[in-house]
């Protein structure tokens, strides 16, 4: 499908797709708890990034959620859609976010995500030289985060015994991790400094 057949589904049908190099691929929805900790995330990370342009001036973030990230200098027929993600401030208003001016992007994982829906979007955020990439795990027994992942590009591959070859040029290495049962608040500071107290993501 391109982007073009896209468009023409109706509304409530094409805001549950993804295009990857024009195959459909389904999103669902996912529980209640999945919307809210997304909308808590965000609104927490954005006001981190806010303090952090105030500070300076020269930097300008912008922190969304579920945006359309698009893949390549051109062309809308592949692009996947995060749950959150930290963007340079584009040239003009309505502009298509591409995956050059994308900082981080962050996925809310329902205890329904399965583990190679999760592996394979995350190494096309890897493939798109996307720098930071965070999972957020929710508690399957109650309304609640259970862990914030946080991870790295690793722009090179290790060393490997003679013959083998990594299936991707390009991974995420985990740089840190927090636990809802943690004392220790929410803090990481790339792309910005980002200090989130537990209490903010609460449901």
């Amino acid at each position: 499908m391109t982007w073009e057949e896209l468009e023409r589904l109706p509304e409530e049908i094409a805001e549950q797709i993804e295009l990857w190099e024009g195959k459909v691929i389904w999103l669902r929805r996912g529980p209640a708890e999945h919307q809210t900790f997304t909308r808590r995330l965000t609104n927490a990370i954005e006001r981190c990034g806010r303090l952090s342009t105030s500070a300076k001036p020269e930097e300008c973030w912008r922190v969304n959620l579920e945006t359309n990230v698009f893949f390549g200098p051109t062309g809308k027929s592949d692009f996947v859609t995060p749950d959150f993600l930290v963007h340079r401030c584009l040239d003009g208003p309505y502009q298509d976010v591409r995956s050059a001016d994308v900082l981080l992007v962050g996925e809310v994982l329902s205890p329904g995500n399965t583990r190679s829906d999760i592996e394979a979007k995350r190494a096309r955020y890897a493939a798109a030289g996307i720098r930071w990439y965070w999972e957020v795990l929710l508690d399957p027994a109650r309304s609640a985060i259970a862990t914030v992942r946080a991870y790295a590009l690793e722009l090179e591959h290790g060393l490997l015994p003679d013959g083998i070859r990594p299936l991707h040029p390009t991974n995420y290495l985990l740089a840190d991790e927090w636990t809802h049962d943690d004392a220790d608040d929410i803090e990481f500071d790339f792309p910005f400094p980002i200090r989130i107290p537990w209490d903010e993501l609460a449901f």
